[in-house]
């Protein structure tokens, strides 16, 4: 499979010095959320964020990453940061590639613009009527291409990818790929069919659900109910009936029509979920990076959450355990 992209004019746009980037590279990536009322702590937040080494900053779509971005462009002089990801159908192209065309020279070549078509409920929600993902995000990112051109270029283009179709697209049409809570056992073949292989640059990531606590049972009780939203998408089922997960699915899908939240739970069993989580000791966790990496994603996202409190919490808890 080719993994060639359009050309992008040329900009005087210079990738972070290698020297910058050797310590995060045995360092995972964080993602970020502007939480309404702490968004300056947030930016603050940041750049303590580069300071610690780590390898980058990956903001969801929860709130405004876009702007969220802007301000870790202008808060931070060397961490790599994108967005993961900024919803397609929310957007015209061509004012996302105004946007990200000057993030991209801006931050001189660290942002990422990471898109996707999100979830069925958010289009709900929205009242969107979107058409079929692969020919629209096919087409989004011709125009977003097409608007850049008298812009100075865009900055990579990340898709947010599952299954296999849309790992496939990924490799043809961008610059990389990540995935959002997926099996670790089933990344290989994932990567396989992207086939990246060619091209050293293209971006593979994962946003991982990390509960740092030595109490491992209390970890996955957190990571359990992160992910209950998750299995309660069809798409992200039928990823796991893939990866080997069937009879989960199967009792996830009768735990769901019977609204039986402790059999939804029960389903959610401790091999599936420590296939796609993290948790347990810092120790433990560290290990689980190592395993990802292994695994071939070269950006694991640990996206934190704490037993014992919020988002900030949850990040002195990332940041003790990598000191």
């Amino acid at each position: 499979m080719s993994n060639s992209v359009p050309n992008q004019p040329q900009s005087e746009i210079s990738a972070p010095r290698a020297e910058e980037s050797d310590n995060a590279s045995s360092m995972p990536a964080l993602s970020l959320i502007s939480v309404p009322g702490r968004r300056r702590r947030t930016v603050e937040l940041a750049a303590e964020i580069e300071r610690r080494g780590f390898a980058g900053i990956y903001c969801p779509s929860f709130g405004d990453a876009i702007g969220l971005c802007l301000s870790i462009a202008h808060a931070t002089t060397r961490i790599k940061f994108g967005t993961a990801i900024q919803p397609i159908y929310v957007q015209h192209p061509q004012g996302l590639a105004t946007s990200a065309s000057y993030l991209h020279e801006i931050s001189a070549g660290r942002f990422y613009l990471g898109i996707g078509v999100t979830h069925g409920p958010v289009h709900s929600r929205l009242g969107i009527d979107v058409g079929k993902p692969l020919a629209d995000t096919r087409a989004y990112v011709a125009e977003m291409r097409q608007a850049a051109e008298q812009m100075g270029g865009l900055p990579p283009i990340v898709l947010a990818t599952l299954r296999d179709k849309m790992a496939a697209l990924s490799s043809e049409i961008s610059n990389g790929a990540v995935w959002a809570n997926a099996s670790r056992s089933r990344m290989r073949h994932s990567l396989a069919v992207a086939d990246p292989a060619n091209d050293s640059d293209f971006f593979i990531g994962n946003m991982i659900p990390t509960v740092i606590d030595s109490d491992r049972a209390a970890a996955a009780a957190k990571n359990r109910s992160t992910l209950t939203g998750y299995v309660a998408l069809p798409n992200y089922r039928n990823y796991w009936k893939d990866a080997g997960y069937a009879e989960e699915m199967a009792a996830v899908e009768q735990a769901l029509e019977a609204k039986d939240k402790e059999a939804l739970h029960k389903a959610m069993t401790d091999e599936w979920l420590s296939d796609c989580t993290l948790s347990g000791s810092a120790g433990e966790v560290r290990d689980g990076v190592d395993a990802w990496l292994d695994a071939g994603v070269k950006t694991p996202i640990l996206v934190p959450s704490s037993t014992g409190g919020g988002q900030m919490k949850a990040f002195e808890e990332i940041f003790a355990a990598y000191d």
